[in-house]
């Protein structure tokens, strides 16, 4: 049965998920609290899952000197068959300094699905769709030889 309660802990999640982006704190399982093992993280830049999910997320902040992201109307669905499943959906406005103090700033939407765990609701897939940008994007390095894009 779908409850404020698991309504108040997805809007957490997805609020301490950006605090936690901003913070760079990326110690060892920093994502456990956030994301299943088999997450997929889905960008314009690629996607990953797991391990290199959460790599591709450290290695993309690692590339300005500050980040701050904003996530507000957060609108969730909750499956009422106690399946553990839910869906969610939030804007953001992402700004990102890059180390000569320029801004690059994205606004636009995310997208997610979450499992109910024994620890608390995890995302088990988050996509991020820009609207629009300003600034220049960050220099993205050369994809290595033989690696494809999942």
């Amino acid at each position: 049965m779908t409850t404020h309660t698991d309504d108040l802990a997805v809007h957490t999640l997805v609020h301490r998920f950006f605090r936690a982006l901003d913070l760079r704190d990326f110690s060892p399982g920093w994502t456990d609290g956030f994301l299943t093992p088999d997450a997929r993280m889905e960008a314009p830049v690629g996607t990953a899952e797991g391990a290199a999910a959460v790599r591709s997320t450290e290695e993309a902040l690692l590339r300005f000197s500050k980040t701050q992201h904003i996530a507000t109307g957060i609108l969730t669905d909750i499956d009422a068959t106690d399946t553990g499943r839910a869906t969610a959906s939030w804007n953001a406005l992402m700004t990102h300094i890059h180390p000569d103090n320029t801004l690059f700033t994205v606004g636009g939407h995310f997208s997610a699905d979450l499992r109910s765990t024994d620890a608390g609701w995890r995302f088990t897939r988050m996509a991020v769709h820009p609207v629009w940008t300003q600034g220049e994007p960050p220099v993205l390095p050369a994809p290595e030889p033989g690696r494809r894009e999942q």
